[in-house]
């Protein structure tokens, strides 16, 4: 991704449904990436903002006594990002955890509408109370909608509620999200890196490295040796995450990621495939993408993030060795399965395809801000 354009992630959910506990979470669990943050109370006394200014100190936008979606208008948000997404801010991902009683369909069109060119949609990430889904979607019949046009779906407070009516209550969501990866969580704990990709220790130099993509506390896990490098071979994690309390036996999100490394180049046709009908609950896909004589100029980063999906092209740097690197974290997605179908998109003999990589330039934004023809 466009190392100037920072993600925003829009995080939403009915009232009381644990989104500032989960924005805090993040706070504390950010691995030194700073976050900016746009809270939305509905009301005149802005609790929400008051919980977390302590971490964020400058990095936040308040927006008391109104709901965003409908107090304010594209060009009017682009202000508020404007004031996060400056250089000086150095802001690594912004949150925009909306009110309860926001539509976040409008956040989304808002976001994806935004003429600043430093950020990049992050996702929809909605917040289900485990302990009243029931009751919410009694109130609150919308509930379904929003998590039908969800990228993320966290069901809180499951410790709240006995291990049957857990089950219960996560295959209902299940249901409703179509293909949002659904997760569980405890106190709004859920991995960090479901939501961005945390910076390494230390600054940061040049382009990121593919060690730099994977989370520094799974360090046992990341790393490739020399050998499944040359002979291009893929590897997958599959884990539950757990946090620092987790002996206490508070839940914790499941995920499953995938490391993938091919010194093949992949073909473009078989591989849009592949992301234009992405399993459901593969809620991100980053790294690197190289299409060999497709295009032998430029490699590709590629930012996905539920249904949104980017490619940035960059030329290569002179004597860099030539690799696609990638990614990919999910919730109940078919590691093995994903592998192979990756591994069926390298291209062995590969052929500069003249129409090739139209599918891919359809998700390339130009300078302009409207896709590539």
């Amino acid at each position: 991704m466009n190392k100037q354009q920072i993600p925003v992630v829009v995080l939403a959910g009915f009232l009381g449904s644990g989104k500032t506990t989960l924005l805090n979470h993040l706070l504390h669990r950010s691995g030194g990436s700073r976050i900016g943050a746009i809270v939305n109370d509905f009301g005149s006394i802005e609790i929400d903002a008051m919980s977390v200014a302590g971490q964020l100190g400058d990095s936040t936008v308040s927006l008391g006594n109104g709901c965003l979606c409908c107090a304010v208008d594209a060009s009017e948000l682009d202000e508020y990002l404007e004031r996060l997404a400056r250089p000086a801010a150095r802001i690594d991902v912004i949150v925009i955890e909306a009110s309860g009683l926001a539509e976040p369909q409008e956040l989304v069109k808002m976001l994806l509408a935004s003429e600043n060119p430093h950020i990049v949609y992050g996702g929809l990430v909605e917040v289900v109370d485990a302990a009243e889904f029931d009751a919410t979607r009694e109130r609150h019949p919308e509930v379904d909608r929003h998590l039908g046009i969800a990228d993320l779906v966290v069901v809180n407070k499951a410790d709240r509620v006995p291990d049957e009516e857990r089950e219960r209550v996560l295959g209902a969501v299940r249901g409703l999200a179509g293909r949002a990866a659904v997760v569980a969580a405890s106190y709004g704990r859920v991995d960090v890196e479901l939501f961005f990709d945390r910076a390494p220790v230390g600054e940061r130099v040049g382009q990121l490295s593919f060690d730099d993509l994977r989370d520094d506390t799974h360090d046992s896990h990341a790393h490739h040796d020399s050998h499944a490098r040359h002979d291009s071979h893929a590897r997958h994690d599959s884990h539950a995450h757990q946090g620092p309390h987790a002996h206490q036996g508070h839940l914790h999100s499941g995920y499953e990621s995938l490391a993938f490394t091919s010194e093949v180049p992949m073909g473009p046709r078989p591989l849009m495939a592949l992301l234009d009908s992405r399993p459901e609950g593969l809620y991100r896909i980053k790294g690197y993408v190289d299409f060999g004589a497709a295009d032998p100029r430029n490699r590709y980063e590629v930012h996905a993030v539920g249904r949104f999906l980017r490619f940035y092209p960059e030329p290569w740097a002179p004597d860099e060795q030539r690799l696609t690197q990638l990614v990919l974290i999910g919730s109940g997605v078919d590691v093995p399965a994903l592998e192979k179908e990756l591994v069926a998109c390298r291209e062995y003999a590969p052929q500069a395809d003249e129409h090739g990589m139209w599918g891919v330039l359809r998700y390339v934004q130009e300078p302009d801000g409207g896709p590539a023809d």
